[in-house]
């Protein structure tokens, strides 16, 4: 019979770690405080849960989530052209330096493919710079716009790369091109016919009836576009993640009108995924972390600085290129620190990878780590930065 015993730990976790946090008055993100929680109720400390079926299926559902709100913080239509150019740039000079960054690790027997830490070390994590720009009063400012762009396109490429070049599919890399261009065709096309369904009056009518009933109707064609597009994906031969982060992409592109028609749909999106299924991932993401092996070792443990001066080498060092665009160096260094934040791609890809064999569980646990490290120290080093350069 199904276990529920781990899953009612892991849900009684994810109301006592916000509500413990705020009596504390501790700063640090929820992720990092699930995370940690996991560790210590895992089979790693006190083996009270463990990641048994019920879990890893609610746990699978919340890292959807993750990449579905990921998706929607996304808008689009709002970058600016003329400053996408710059971030793509800055994108590409992180690649590369990450790649010198893996090369390095595994001329010395760390790492096992370069390509595959350059991915990872040349990742932002949007969700996280947001509310620290909102903070600053910099989220509508241009070098806000600026640091978002640059975080969204850290974002995208480092999911798409990973479906491209790292898959648990048998096809080689040109099929899983050829895969992902009709994928994205799928996509667009998919996208065309629900902003036609959108302007069909007598079913947006419909909509608007069943959006505050028991249906729920947006949140469920939500639900169900983020499953269709993760099984169409996976049926493509390409990663999970990419599907889940294209269906929140197109619930934005589709989502035109919320102020006026459904203010409250995003809110609900976010109760669900926030409030239900994203704890599960992180908490159990923590639980699966092999921490003896991280903590045994010296050498291990050394790993942790190496992978966060590799974030900060790979991510920070680029912004220089914002430069023109600030008013003083410190929204620079604090521009550096923001895009040098990564916590989801790390841990997401870091499963990936200990699945294909190209990182060690312990390298994972180190990579985690030092994402949790940047999450806690980053943002806030980088807000104070920010407020000290305002008038």
């Amino acid at each position: 019979m199904l276990s529920l015993t781990s899953a009612a730990l892991v849900a009684a976790v994810a109301v006592l770690v916000p509500v413990a946090a705020r009596l504390c008055r501790v700063t640090v993100p929820e992720s990092v405080l699930e995370i940690v929680i996991g560790i210590v109720v895992g089979p790693q400390v006190l083996g009270w849960a463990r990641t048994d079926p019920a879990v890893q299926v609610l746990s699978i559902i919340g890292l959807g989530f993750v990449l579905l709100l990921a998706g929607l913080d996304i808008d689009l239509g709002r970058l600016p052209r003329r400053l996408l150019a710059v971030t793509v740039t800055g994108w590409a000079a992180s690649f590369i330096l990450a790649l010198g960054v893996g090369f390095a690790l595994a001329a010395v027997g760390l790492v096992r493919s370069p390509v595959f830490v350059a991915v990872v070390l040349s990742a932002t994590s949007l969700g996280i710079l947001l509310p620290v720009l909102a903070d600053a009063g910099e989220a509508d400012s241009d070098f806000g716009q600026l640091i978002v762009t640059g975080a969204s396109v850290a974002e995208l490429a480092p999911i798409v790369l990973l479906s491209l070049l790292f898959s648990e599919s048998e096809h080689d890399v040109g099929s899983r091109a050829a895969m992902l261009v009709l994928f994205v065709v799928f996509a667009l096309a998919a996208l065309v016919a629900l902003l036609g369904i959108e302007r069909w009056k007598r079913l947006s009518q419909t909509l608007r009836e069943l959006q505050e009933t028991t249906s729920q109707i947006r949140v469920r064609a939500a639900f169900a576009l983020l499953v269709a597009y993760a099984a169409i994906a996976a049926r493509f031969g390409l990663e999970v993640i990419l599907g889940a982060f294209l269906a929140g992409a197109t619930v934005r592109a589709v989502d035109h009108d919320p102020v006026g028609t459904h203010h409250l749909f995003r809110v609900k999106l976010e109760g669900a995924g926030y409030g239900v299924f994203v704890p599960f991932f992180f908490v159990s993401t923590g639980m699966a972390l092999d921490v003896h092996a991280l903590v045994s070792s010296p050498a291990t443990v050394a790993k942790v600085p190496l992978f966060l001066g590799g974030l900060v080498l790979a991510r920070g060092l680029p912004a220089m290129v914002l430069r023109p665009w600030a008013s003083h160096l410190t929204q620079v260094v604090a521009a550096g620190l923001l895009h040098a934040t990564s916590l989801s791609i790390p841990v997401v890809a870091g499963l990936l990878g200990v699945h294909l064999g190209l990182i060690p569980p312990e390298n994972y646990a180190a990579l985690v780590a030092a994402g949790l490290v940047s999450v806690t120290v980053f943002p806030v080093v980088s807000l104070r930065l920010l407020r000290r350069g305002q008038p």
